[in-house]
């Protein structure tokens, strides 16, 4: 129960920095998308069921307050956590350039994902401009946050492994 209670306040202060806090201080109307980091940071960390329900949660978030459906961020990021479940049993807690390579290839699938489906559909078809100008710094953004930031997931995973362990025993 703690650890549902912990991850879902997870959600929530990522989602209300992410959108509050980040989206005031972009840099060229860019933020970091920390929902995918600690999407990313669960499904390593924990596996593709834990990943792909932090995803739902978090997608469920942008879709409710800023979607014009329910259910499409949702899909991202739950199909996201649960694609990096898979590098679970493959991955050591402390190192950081896996994750980095993986917020990578995640935050460009989602951009990509973004623009096909709200820009591409509307037939708006500036691929290069979206590119270089929303695409790749938000990457940059979000793997520069994802440095920082992923320590401190770590952090709350092996705390919660911890007390979980000893609520068992």
């Amino acid at each position: 129960m703690k650890r549902i209670i912990t991850l879902g306040v997870l959600i929530i202060i990522s989602f209300l920095l992410q959108y509050s806090v980040f989206s005031f201080h972009n840099v060229t109307s860019v933020s970091p998308n920390l929902l995918l980091i600690l999407t990313m940071s669960f499904g390593i960390m924990r596996g593709r069921k834990e990943g792909m329900l932090i995803g739902f949660f978090s997608g469920f978030l942008v879709d409710c307050f800023y979607g014009q459906l329910i259910g499409p961020y949702m899909l991202l990021f739950m199909l996201i956590g649960y694609v990096n479940g898979f590098f679970h049993r493959n991955y050591l807690m402390e190192d950081i350039f896996l994750p980095v390579v993986i917020i990578t290839f995640d935050e460009f699938v989602f951009e990509l994902a973004i623009y096909i489906f709200v820009f591409l559909l509307n037939r708006k078809f500036e691929f290069k401009e979206y590119l270089f100008s929303i695409i790749l710094p938000q990457m940059m953004y979000t793997i520069i946050i994802t440095i920082i930031i992923y320590r401190f997931f770590v952090l709350i995973n092996k705390l919660l492994k911890n007390k979980f362990e000893k609520d068992i025993l």
